[in-house]
């Protein structure tokens, strides 16, 4: 495409004026932004006119690809409908409430009440907030304690930054929020030295959780949060029977079960949800990200039938929420959105492609700084490592920049960290587009490493 942007002024702006989340800032003073200005299908283009595969999908949430004009059809003809009107006070507009009603058609189980966020900060944000008051009005008030895993991302919200078992995302922004407990994250690579079978891994990870639930006393645990697969921590795919064993204990213990589908929800796992594709029921849902394909921000938090006549039973004010819970132009588009993803049946395109780019992307597997290569739908990480032996990784600033650089030059768009390249393209991507971040990522990985 043909560029018409004067992108040095640009930059001098970027440079000048923005304040880059998750971002290098040394670093990024020195080399400026990407400055990308259009998008059609799986590709985007920057300022200079140069395309790129968006092999990220945005931050995770381009579900239905870039260009949908249906989507911000949606967007004007609600805007000029009605622009705005909140869900507090009992208030409520048509798109919000026939999205909750479609949420409850389509997510599985028993969830069937839905409070709307601006995305997955603000529904982990709510759940929490919900599962602590859920037994607070039953006079349970000690049970506030909340169990995550190491290497999670819940947000950056006060207590989704705790909740986060990442911890580059908490050091240095102060003192953490108390009641946070990490287990051992489900990653069969780097959680299991010992190398056990499947069984006894899951066994292993069973005795911790049932020895921290001992050790800090069932009556002050209020929910276990998980995300179905792990995201940003190293797109770590549960093992089989992990989600029915974490279930059962949960269910042992009266602890509430919490999925954290902001990144796998709205087909990215190969199903709609990835509750579905692991088969097992949370108490309370969070999702954000697909559920607009990102075209404007949105999240949600459903909970079950038993946990909503539990909140209606007081008669009092529910005091949590947001200026733009249910935002009625959001919503309108989610509705669009869900209706892309269900008639072109996108959830099955992504357990197909998954499948296609996991097999063919073990060809990296012989380079010599690969460790492993894994998947679930199109989530996958391939990562890189000092010595396959130790799997010893590589300390921060030492290739993550170079894998950025390689993939870049040779238009992909990746999210690449010291850790390796993590990659979760938009769900419309053609088996033909497969073949050619597999070739990308190898060339990539060859100059990054000679380098």
């Amino acid at each position: 495409m043909t560029s018409t942007w004067d992108t040095e002024r640009l930059l001098a702006l970027d440079l000048a004026h923005i304040l880059h989340p998750v971002t290098n800032l040394h670093r990024h003073a020195k080399s400026g932004a990407l400055i990308l200005t259009e998008g059609r299908g799986t590709r985007v283009w920057d300022s200079t006119g140069k395309s790129y595969l968006d092999g990220f999908a945005g931050l995770w949430n381009i579900n239905v690809g870039h260009g949908r004009s249906v989507l911000a059809e949606a967007a004007k003809k609600q805007m000029n409908t009605l622009a705005f009107a909140p869900n507090f006070f009992g208030l409520a507009t048509p798109p919000s409430i026939e999205l909750a009603a479609k949420l409850a058609q389509i997510v599985p189980g028993s969830i069937n009440h839905f409070q709307f966020t601006s995305g997955g900060s603000e529904s982990n944000e709510t759940a929490i907030k919900i599962a602590r008051y859920f037994w607070a009005i039953q006079g349970q008030g000690s049970k506030i304690k909340i169990i995550s895993r190491q290497n999670a991302y819940h947000g950056i919200g006060g207590l989704t930054t705790t909740a986060t078992g990442v911890p580059a995302y908490w050091k240095d922004f102060g003192p953490a929020a108390p009641g946070f407990l990490h287990i051992t994250s489900p990653n069969l690579y780097r959680s299991n030295p010992n190398n056990l079978s499947l069984e006894a891994f899951i066994a292993h990870l069973e005795t911790e959780l049932e020895q921290t639930i001992a050790r800090e006393g069932a009556d002050t645990i209020a929910a276990l949060m998980g995300e179905p697969t792990q995201g940003a921590g190293g797109v770590c795919a549960a093992p089989d029977g992990y989600w029915a064993m974490i279930r059962r204990v949960c269910d042992k213990h009266q602890i509430l079960l919490i999925a954290d589908e902001v990144i796998t929800g709205f087909g990215r796992s190969g199903k709609m949800f990835a509750i579905d594709t692991y088969g097992f029921a949370p108490d309370i849902l969070c999702v954000a990200k697909g559920i607009t394909s990102g075209y404007i921000p949105l999240g949600a938090v459903g909970v079950t039938d038993a946990i909503y006549h539990e909140l209606i039973k007081p008669d009092r004010m529910f005091m949590h929420g947001f200026t733009y819970s249910g935002h009625p132009v959001a919503c309108a588009v989610a509705l669009e959105n869900i209706a892309i993803l269900e008639s072109e049946n996108l959830p099955e395109n992504a357990r197909v492609r998954g499948l296609e780019l996991l097999e063919q992307m073990r060809v990296v597997l012989a380079h010599e700084n690969v460790g492993d290569v894994r998947a679930k739908g199109l989530m996958m990480l391939v990562e890189v490592v000092q010595d396959k032996q130790s799997k010893a990784p590589y300390p921060p600033l030492s290739i993550g920049g170079k894998l950025q650089a390689a993939t870049r030059k040779r238009g992909l768009i990746v999210r690449c960290g010291d850790n390796g390249i993590a990659i979760a393209p938009p769900l419309t991507i053609s088996s033909a587009e497969v073949g050619e971040i597999v070739q990308i990522v190898k060339e990539s990985l060859d100059e990054a490493f000679a380098a």
